[in-house]
């Protein structure tokens, strides 16, 4: 066991398997106090197992740390304020939140429903902010915190079948800039992790051609557990100028990804007409447009 967040106290969400279950017993093992929240439903939010989160929290305490289950929702205001409540009823104090919760409802645009759509969004867009927002006056009386969200290259690159999954994950990005902008005068930070690991959000890739059998053969590759060191690096204060950040973890390699920045500028001194921008305006930047591309045309290497 280290000790880098000794005496800190940490809620990960969607912590009871996969990615969330590896950030919690990180964060447990150096040192840090944790909530352990999971709802114990599958990723279409049926069934599923209750008791996950407490296993967890046995695991945690069997190493010799401190950790309490938590099996209130993020997806409404009231239960992710009750999540940050427990941290607070239990260790006095919260010092860093991993948005990890999540859950999945794939299907094409154009035959995707209102329900779909709206459970996605709800569980990790609105969910970001409802837990984020709970913890936020408390990291602002301390003047200290961290913020740790689960971002996705569907949503920073793109991928098939996943306009909500997509749209919640950039708009997490989004918040997650807001958030480091305007916590920043607090000393509280804010970034972003794309993680690539095999989990149960992942098992559901389709593979029924050999290009997808190939892909999931390579994300199997990945552990959940890879991508628990960048998530207690952020909660430590070893990242205390890290904000606002986006990090890719890929088995072995971290990478620090991109953010919208203009690409080209083109002027016209009497002002544009639809004519002009046909004429002149798109063929000057159209070398720069980018291909329509899915994550993994762009992240096309072998994991290291």
């Amino acid at each position: 066991m280290n000790s880098s967040l000794q005496g800190k106290v940490v809620v990960v969400t969607g912590a009871g398997g996969g990615i969330g279950r590896s950030v919690a017993l990180a964060m447990g093992a150096a040192g840090a106090k944790v909530i352990v929240n999971d709802l114990g439903v599958s990723m279409s939010g049926e069934g599923g197992d209750p008791g996950l989160a407490q296993r967890v929290v046995d695991e945690i305490r069997t190493a010799g740390g401190d950790a309490v289950a938590n099996q209130d929702s993020v997806s409404t205001w009231n239960g992710a304020h009750a999540i940050i409540q427990c941290a607070l009823d239990r260790y006095g104090r919260i010092d860093a939140v991993v948005n990890n919760a999540g859950n999945l409802r794939d299907r094409m645009f154009f035959k995707m429903n209102e329900e779909e759509w709206r459970s996605v969004i709800d569980v990790h867009l609105n969910g970001t902010f409802f837990i984020s927002r709970a913890a936020a006056n408390h990291f602002k009386d301390q003047e200290s915190g961290a913020y740790i969200h689960m971002t996705s290259t569907s949503g920073l690159i793109g991928n098939l079948g996943q306009a909500n999954y997509a749209a919640a994950k950039l708009g997490i990005v989004a918040l997650s800039k807001s958030i480091a902008l305007d916590m920043a005068r607090f000393n509280v930070r804010s970034n972003c992790i794309a993680p690539f690991a095999w989990s149960r959000m992942t098992s559901s890739i389709p593979s029924a051609t050999p290009e997808e059998q190939a892909r999931v053969a390579k994300l199997q590759k990945m552990e959940a557990s890879k991508i628990a060191p960048m998530a207690v690096f952020l909660a430590s204060d070893a990242a205390r100028d890290v904000s606002g950040q986006i990090f890719a973890v890929r088995a072995n390699e971290l990478m620090l990804m991109s953010q919208s920045r203009p690409l080209r500028s083109v002027h016209m001194s009497d002002g544009w007409t639809s004519e002009s921008i046909a004429e002149v305006a798109v063929p000057a930047m159209r070398n720069s447009f980018f291909k329509l591309e899915r994550s993994p045309d762009v992240i096309n290497w072998d994991p290291i």
